[in-house]
C-alpha cells in the first residue's frame, strides 16, 4: 500500500469513528433527556468533536435523531437475522410478521414514541416525519434480510411485499398508540400482534377484506 492509499484509508476511518461517535452522543442524550430535543453544542460536547464536525456528517439535528431511532429499528432486524440462521426459513410474509412481532418491535417503538414526542402540538409533524424516516431505514434493512433469507423467491416480489409491510407497520403505529397509549405492556404487545397478523392477512389476500 502506497503513502497515499494509507492516508486515504486513515482519513476514512478518522471520519467513520467521528460519525459513529456523533451517534453515540446523540442516543445517550435521547436517553438521559427523554427528548430529542437537544443543541448541536450539547451533542459536539459529548461526542468531543467540534460543531463543525457535527454538520460535516449531517445536515441537522433532525438527521441526527433519524438515524439514531432508525438504528434502533434496524437492531432489531439484526437479532431476528441472527436468530433466523437457526430455524427454517417460513414465507416471506411469516418472516415478516416474525421480526415486526411485539416482543421484538414493541420495546423501540414505544421508547421512540416518548423520546420523540413533544409537548408543542406545533412539533407533532416533526414528531411524525422523524419516526416515517425511522420505519423507512427498517424497511430497508429488512427488504435487504428477506432477499437474503428468500434467495430463490422473485426479486421484485420481495420488494414490494417488504414495502407494502414497512408501510403498513407504519401506519399501524397510530391505531396502537390510540388502542394502548403507546406504552410498553405485555397487553399492548399482544394488541400490536393482533395487527401484524390483520396485516399480514391483507397482504396475503386483499381481495377477502376488500368492502
Amino acid at each position: 500500500m502506497d503513502a497515499t492509499s494509507d492516508s486515504a484509508d486513515r482519513r476514512a476511518a478518522l471520519k467513520a469513528k467521528s460519525r459513529q461517535a456523533i451517534l453515540e452522543a446523540a442516543a445517550a442524550l435521547m436517553h438521559e433527556h427523554r427528548s430529542a430535543d437537544f443543541s448541536v453544542d450539547e451533542l459536539a460536547a459529548v461526542a468531543d468533536v467540534s460543531r463543525r464536525t457535527v454538520f460535516n456528517h449531517f445536515a441537522s439535528l433532525e438527521d441526527v435523531a433519524t438515524e439514531v431511532a432508525g438504528q434502533m429499528l434496524v437492531e432489531v432486524v439484526g437479532r431476528m437475522e441472527a436468530a433466523n440462521a437457526s430455524r427454517e426459513a417460513g414465507t416471506i410474509l411469516e418472516d415478516l410478521a416474525a421480526t415486526a412481532s411485539g416482543d421484538q418491535l414493541v420495546p423501540p417503538v414505544a421508547y421512540l414514541i416518548e423520546v420523540l414526542d413533544a409537548e408543542d402540538p406545533r412539533q407533532s409533524t416533526r414528531e411524525a416525519v422523524l419516526m416515517q424516516r425511522a420505519f423507512a431505514l427498517f424497511t430497508d434493512r429488512m427488504s435487504t434480510v428477506i432477499a437474503q433469507r428468500h434467495p430463490d423467491s422473485d426479486v421484485l416480489t420481495v420488494e414490494l411485499l417488504v414495502a407494502a409491510f414497512g408501510g403498513g407497520l407504519l401506519g399501524l403505529v397510530d391505531r396502537w398508540i390510540t388502542a394502548t397509549g403507546g406504552a410498553d405492556t405485555p397487553a399492548s404487545r399482544r394488541v400490536w400482534d393482533e395487527l401484524i397478523a390483520s396485516l399480514a392477512s391483507v397482504l396475503r389476500e386483499p381481495d377477502s377484506h376488500a368492502s
